[in-house]
């Protein structure tokens, strides 16, 4: 995902185990299909990116999310 920055508002597209692996994500199996969350952190990595949610613990692969204009 490309330009995902700390305070943006993306909403949750589910995931695949695949997605979880690549990277060594956490499973975000907490996390509500369709629900708005915030950004509270993005790590960007060569091949991949990690977002943290607020409120949230966890890093998440960034291809589980849209950011919401």
């Amino acid at each position: 995902m490309n330009n995902i920055k700390k305070g943006d508002n993306v909403r949750y597209l589910g995931y695949t185990q695949e997605q979880v692996r690549w990277g060594n994500n956490d499973c975000p199996y907490m996390l509500i299909l369709d629900r708005i969350y915030e950004i509270s952190d993005v790590e960007v990595h060569r091949q991949h990116t990690k977002v943290q949610l607020k409120g949230i613990l966890g890093k998440f692969n960034s291809v589980h999310f849209q950011v919401i204009d």
